[in-house]
């Protein structure tokens, strides 16, 4: 057929047809895509008019910031390719949602964004909210702009599977209003599955496999592609093989479980010298599904073992920062499960060196000194002070199942919640990664909840990260989404009046509110959630507990002291010394 034959949006073949946006949200449907999140504007409206019809959930959030949070909290916490969509409006929406699109890149965390763009017979004329497609190419994995009303649904069906390919990220998709709107028939498009992940060299297994076996005292660090790749059984059995301790990188926590003899903890801003001092003494280390970041490793700070078996999908990571002596460009899980059986033809790991002490003793050792740590602050704490974050999260994790999903913002308390606060399975824990942006963890746990709504879900924020979120209390009286948050209120951005205090010559809470307290709970009770204020730690655990079980939304405001010190100081100063190391 003559192109200029073809059927258009006024040709009378088109009548009856479904429009571009009913096809478009049919195929998401039909791919497993079945949630989205986003704010509702005219531009949108024929998309949200065939989410509607066909029963799909579409939470209206109050800020399109939190819009991919809430996608980036459904996937990090669903089963390996669960995905959400987000649609926005042009512009002013697309531009807030970016955030979040960044943070998701950065964690290599799956979404479908459906940005509607300016219509085609205005773009270029400065039409309300219209940006440059090419604004987002750096903030996502894919950056697909429609022209042609016939190729809506394959970029949609193309973005779907690009983003579920390893190294997953978001994958934005604009197409313009009038093209959503139209009848213009669509092609029908074949399902093409994501391309597998590489599999690891049989060769360079068996050479991992002799090196870790033939160490005195290998170690493994566990980063977030551990996650993504579903790998945390063949982790464990890895790990178990070999008697290694374990630690892992902020977006790796939970991917073993910090209840094992075998964890070590998390490598981060906040880890204590006794585990940089395991890594750095361990002969043989394993790096899997981490690009070992400056975040994790205090730009490349942190000792790590002299020779180093690096597994990550990104071969321009291999070597970045840190020797490699053996560097694998495989999916984590398949990486694994080569070791593991490798391992067991092997049989057991050197006897000689340093394994008189073994990898659960020196994981103990790490474990017990980080203790000493916590305890020594709770104990410098004078009486009547408000406590410190430890006390608080210590309070919280004992009044939480165990199988509780923890959502936790970015912040100061963020270290101390890393560092202290166990995390017990691959998708029990979400916190944001490099781009370490605050105002997440209310809008993940929104997601969350979704993603898994027989599962308590908590989130974990500071009064400085809740604020940059607090419209989304609202999202939650609205939706009726069941989630606990609990609110570490100090009415300071401490961990900036920290550094600016010992560092700068400012005075002590130059960035706090101590004249202009926050009064949370009036907050949360304005916008319809439950709310308790705490001020004794050994209340925590009770008002916790009963957050938990009420039938709805709630918040438990818990005020800490704006004057603690930070984790990234108090975990490796020495206590002899009283200085910072």
């Amino acid at each position: 057929m003559d192109t200029n034959d073809a059927p258009s949006d006024t040709d009378p073949s088109a009548v009856g047809a479904p429009t571009v946006g009913e096809a478009v949200i049919d195929h998401m449907l039909d791919r497993g895509v079945d949630v989205a999140f986003g704010i509702p504007g005219k531009q949108t409206l024929p998309l949200n008019r065939a989410l509607a019809d066909r029963d799909a959930r579409f939470v209206v959030a109050r800020h399109e910031t939190a819009v991919t949070h809430q996608a980036w909290g459904y996937a990090e916490t669903g089963e390996t390719g669960t995905m959400a969509a987000t649609v926005v409006v042009p512009g002013p929406g697309d531009m807030n949602a970016m955030n979040g699109l960044k943070n998701a890149l950065n964690d290599c965390v799956p979404l479908l964004h459906l940005a509607v763009e300016t219509e085609r017979e205005v773009r270029g004329g400065d039409g309300i909210h219209e940006t440059p497609p090419e604004t987002y190419d750096t903030v996502v994995k894919e950056n697909v702009l429609v022209d042609s009303p016939a190729g809506a649904v394959p970029a949609v069906a193309d973005a779907i599977s690009t983003a579920r390919e390893h190294p997953q990220g978001p994958v934005r998709v604009g197409i313009p209003k009038d093209v959503l709107a139209s009848r213009t028939p669509q092609p029908a498009v074949g399902t093409r599955e994501p391309s597998a992940s590489p599999a690891p060299p049989s060769e360079a297994v068996d050479r991992a496999a002799e090196l870790l076996v033939g160490a005195d005292a290998p170690a493994i660090l566990a980063g977030g592609g551990v996650r993504r790749a579903g790998a945390s059984d063949a982790l464990r059995s890895a790990a178990e093989a070999l008697d290694a301790p374990v630690a892992t990188t902020y977006k790796g926590k939970g991917t073993f479980p910090e209840t094992h003899p075998l964890s070590a903890g998390v490598l981060c801003g906040g880890s204590s010298t006794a585990l940089r001092e395991l890594l750095g003494a361990a002969d043989v280390g394993l790096v899997v599904g981490s690009d070992l970041d400056a975040v994790a490793t205090a730009s490349w700070s942190a000792s790590m073992p002299d020779r180093i078996v690096h597994v990550t999908l990104d071969g321009d990571d291999i070597g970045f920062g840190y020797e490699t002596e053996i560097g694998v460009v495989a999916d984590a899980d398949a990486f694994l499960r080569a070791l593991g059986e490798r391992l067991d033809a092997d049989g057991e790991p050197s006897a000689d060196g340093a394994a008189a002490r073994s990898g659960a003793e020196r994981a103990g050792a790490v474990r017990s000194a980080d203790e000493e740590r916590f305890a020594a602050l709770a104990d410098e704490r004078a009486p009547g002070d408000p406590p410190r974050s430890v006390e608080v999260l210590r309070e919280v994790r004992e009044a939480l199942p165990e199988e509780t999903i923890v959502t936790a913002d970015a912040g100061g308390f963020r270290l101390w919640t890393l560092v202290s606060f166990p995390a017990t399975g691959p998708r029990s824990y979400v916190n944001p990664g490099s781009w370490a942006t605050m105002g997440t963890g209310l809008p993940s746990a929104i997601g969350a909840k979704l993603a898994n709504p027989d599962r308590d879900v908590v989130a974990l924020t500071g009064d400085g990260g809740l604020m940059m979120c607090v419209h989304e209390l609202h999202t939650l009286a609205a939706e009726g989404t069941d989630v606990t948050v609990v609110a570490l209120n100090n009415d300071d951005y401490a961990i900036i009046s920290e550094e600016a205090s010992r560092s700068y010559g400012f005075p002590e809470g130059t960035y706090g509110w101590a004249d202009a307290g926050l009064d949370l709970v009036a907050v949360a009770s304005g916008m319809g959630v439950s709310a308790e204020r705490v001020t004794d730690v050994d209340a925590v655990g009770d008002a916790v507990d009963a957050a938990r079980h009420r039938d709805g939304p709630a918040l438990v405001e818990v005020v800490t002291d704006p004057a603690e010190p930070q984790a990234s100081e108090w975990m490796t100063r020495d206590p002899a010394a009283g200085e910072d190391q």
